[in-house]
This record gives C-alpha cells, structure tokens and sequence, in this order.
C-alpha cells in the first residue's frame, strides 16, 4: 500500500534518508523547510496521509483543513505546543509526539550546566582570556561550591527529570523533587525526597533544575515571587521549555544576586531578540555577569545519536499508524472521538 507523508519545517539537512529507510519505497515523501504554511503547495497537503512535523511551524486549523486526507500528524520531538490538539481533534486527526529520545542528552547536559557552574569554569574561562597570568592566585568565583551534600530540586519528575536525579545521585547530591502528576511512590523508587508544593521546594534548594512541559499551568511558573522564595544564592538550571522562565524577572534576580547563576538551554522566543534586557547583558559581557549566565541554544537534546532517534522513531509512529492503526505516544486522545474519524483510518488499537 502507498502512502504519502508530508515534512513542512525539517530540522535535518538530507532527503530524509532515514525516514525513507523505515518507511520503504512504497512511500512518497514531501519536504519542506519554511515556517510559513502558506508557501506548501496545495497539491501536496491535499493529497498527504500523514505529517510529520517538526517545530518551526504552527499546525492549527488553517492548514489542517487543506489537508483533507491526513490521518495523523507526528511530532518529531516532544513538545507539542505548535499543534492545536483541539483543531486536530475536530477534525478526526490523532495527535503523537515522540518523547522516547535524547533523555540521556538532557539529562547530561543538566549535569553538564550544574557543574560547569558550582565550579566556576565559564568565570575562570572568562578570565584568562582577559589575563592569562591573573587567576593563578585561585581566586573564588561567585557560583562556586562543593555540590556533594547540597540541595538540587527538579521541577517535574517526568523520563529526563528521572535521569537527572540518578546522575545527581551519583555525585552525591540531597534530590529533591516536586511534581504532582506522577504517581506516588515514584520518589520511593528513586530514593529522592517528594515536596507537595513548588514552593517548599524553592525554599530547600541549592540548585533549581526544570524538567517540566510548558503547560498554561507551567508557563511564567519561575517568576519574580519565586525568585523572592528560593534560598540566597541558588544556581538555576532550565533545559525544558523557555516560557516557564520569566526572563525579567531573572536577569533582576541575577542583578541582585539573589541568583547567584543561571544556565538556560531554552528561551521563551528562539532565537531571541538582542534587545531583551537578559540577552542584552549577556552578549555586553558586564563585568557584574561574568561566567554567571550560561546559555545554549536548544540543543541540550542534541546529539548524533539522538538526531538518528528522533527521525526513525517519529517515522515508525506514523507507519505503525497508517499500516495498521496502532497509536504510540498519543496527546490528543482525551479530545478524540473514534466515530469521527477520517475516512480510510485504520481500525487497530485505539485508546
């Protein structure tokens, strides 16, 4: 059976090859890499079966509605945030994400800020590119301490918060964890510390790391209240989503020195804006920020491995699906009703 699948905003360089190789050459591929769904021809989604999508482009009822024989939409990578689940809900569409890559690479590179951070390397790196000779007199940095017997409380306890605990275990770390969306005794099994609300963890904390997905619950969450509640001195760390940061708020907190550093893989616009007050600072190089604010860009995810795994495991989704109607990793299921689906979807194992 042939089907045809449809990339508008692909994040790789090549002609899907990996996609062709699980999907076989039965299947007709479209890709495009834009973010302005305007400029996909017509033809193309009209005639698609599936998109698999990335996240450069908003996929709402606009676009949706033109492709009148899509049965499924992936998402290559875990947040969702681009799709109106609702929209693709009305339509008949199921929705899938594809959160089983890179939870290694978060969590490593969660690990990778902490330490970076606690023991002052962008400040000693910083430095010496000034003055090779000075910093020979081990001179203290403003983020530096030892991490064994501190405090790190993740926000969300979720597959890379879960990494992140076990990696900071074994540096000998007090884990602390809040979330109360996963099941209890979760924190029993992982030998960390459950608090029932974010602030009692923002109050014990040394280290502040977030790991949780940028819901209406979420977004704004780390705000100028919560930089008032956390402890003198806090290192915090965000590889999730950048919206759950306020950025204002922490480059004030920065200032003051209640924060003493932050490391943020993750923006609340990528890329950002050079005149936001945080990223202003950043790229001036004041003396008053220096190897205190750490920045990467989105791509604590990133690695070979982990690109190969988002590209295969994404593209199996959709084949599973329109072969034979198996669902993996569905978000849209609470919105879906089965009597309304496009025609020609596969009867197989619903939710």
């Amino acid at each position: 059976m042939k089907f045809t699948i449809l990339t508008p905003d692909a994040q790789y360089p090549d002609d899907a090859v990996v996609e062709r190789q699980v999907a076989g050459k039965d299947v007709h591929f479209f890709i495009h890499r834009t973010r302005d769904p305007a400029s996909i021809p017509l033809e193309e989604l009209s005639t698609c079966d599936a998109l698999l999508v990335w996240h450069e482009m908003v996929i709402d009822r606009t676009l949706i509605d033109k492709a009148k024989r899509c049965r499924i939409i992936v998402r290559a990578g875990v947040g969702y945030n681009q799709i109106n689940l609702e929209d693709a809900a009305a339509a008949g569409i199921p929705v899938c994400n594809t959160p089983d890559y890179g939870t290694s690479e978060v969590a490593d590179h969660a690990i990778a800020f902490l330490l970076s951070l606690a023991r002052g390397i962008p400040e000693f790196q910083d430095t010496m590119r000034r003055d090779i000779r000075a910093p020979w007199q081990y001179p203290e940095t403003r983020c530096m301490r030892r991490i064994r017997g501190t405090t790190i409380g993740l926000v969300g306890l979720g597959r890379i918060g879960t990494a992140t605990a076990l990696r900071a275990k074994a540096f000998e770390l007090d884990v602390v964890a809040y979330d109360p969306y996963v099941s209890r005794g979760t924190e029993i099994a992982l030998g960390v510390r459950r608090v029932e609300s974010l602030d009692a963890l923002l109050r014990v904390s040394d280290i502040v790391s977030l790991h949780c997905p940028l819901t209406p619950e979420t977004e704004g969450l780390i705000n100028a209240p919560a930089f008032e509640t956390m402890k003198p001195g806090v290192l915090l760390i965000n590889t999730a989503r950048g919206p759950i940061v306020d950025n204002g708020a922490l480059c004030e907190a920065l200032r003051k020195g209640k924060v003493a550093g932050a490391a943020l893989d993750v923006l609340p616009t990528e890329p950002p804006s050079p005149d936001e007050p945080l990223i202003r600072e950043f790229l001036k190089q004041e003396d008053w920020l220096q190897g205190r604010l750490l920045l990467t860009p989105h791509g604590a995810w990133n690695s070979p491995e982990s690109r190969h795994d988002a590209r295969r495991l994404s593209a199996e989704t959709v084949l599973g699906f329109l072969t034979g109607g198996k669902l993996r990793n569905l978000v849209n299921g609470h919105l879906l009703d089965p009597s309304r689906m496009r025609e020609g979807t596969p009867q197989g194992h619903w939710p």
